[in-house]
């Protein structure tokens, strides 16, 4: 089974680009986005992971997570974010090789947020980087997520840039102008996959 990593920065598209190319060429996809969500949920392994290092810090009364107030800190505190990557990441990582196993197929696309900054690139046979400029990537955070525009700005410096993560990765899929040139790239890119 050849193992497909897909990433990009925040607002770069990745996850409509995964989506369409799973939905177009019938392949199973994992979403690390997703199965941290699944992680986080009341009295799952994440959620008691934060709950044992941070206490009531993050929580709500009830118990479930505050993920706006988490996502503001760990955006504004580096020291914050690898603190709850070292606690999150492993547990996604064994979930996410579980899937793997579960999966059927040739191909299987994994989207990958933090592919580089986890340092999992081995946990994958090739990886493709969605790619768009930081002007479309800060408007489309400002829509999606109704922030502001200083708070999209500041959720981007938080990660990688793109520009460094190109040169790491065997495909880049530009998807900052018309999403027609996106599926004609991803289109071409599957039929490039599926001949070798």
């Amino acid at each position: 089974m050849r193992r497909i990593g897909i990433t990009g920065g925040i607002g770069s598209g990745k996850s409509r680009v995964a989506a369409y190319w799973a939905d177009k060429f019938d392949l199973s996809l994992i979403n690390l986005d997703l199965l941290c969500q699944d992680l986080l949920q009341q009295n799952q392994p994440g959620w008691q992971a934060l709950q044992q290092r941070f206490g009531d810090s993050f929580f709500h009364s009830d118990g479930s997570l505050d993920r706006p107030g988490l996502r503001n800190a760990l955006f504004s505190r580096p020291d914050l974010r690898s603190e709850v990557d070292s606690l999150l990441h492993p547990l996604a990582r064994q979930c996410m090789h579980d899937q793997i196993d579960q999966a059927t197929g040739e191909v299987v696309l994994i989207e990958i947020p933090l592919l580089f900054e986890a340092g999992w690139q081995h946990d994958v046979d090739r990886i493709v980087l969605v790619y768009a400029d930081e002007e479309t990537r800060v408007r489309r955070l400002v829509n999606r997520d109704e922030i502001r525009e200083a708070e999209a700005v500041r959720a981007l410096s938080a990660q990688w840039d793109l520009s460094e993560k190109i040169f790491s990765a065997h495909h880049v899929v530009d998807n900052s102008g018309a999403w027609i040139s996106t599926c004609l790239q991803i289109l071409h890119l599957a039929r490039l996959y599926a001949r070798t």
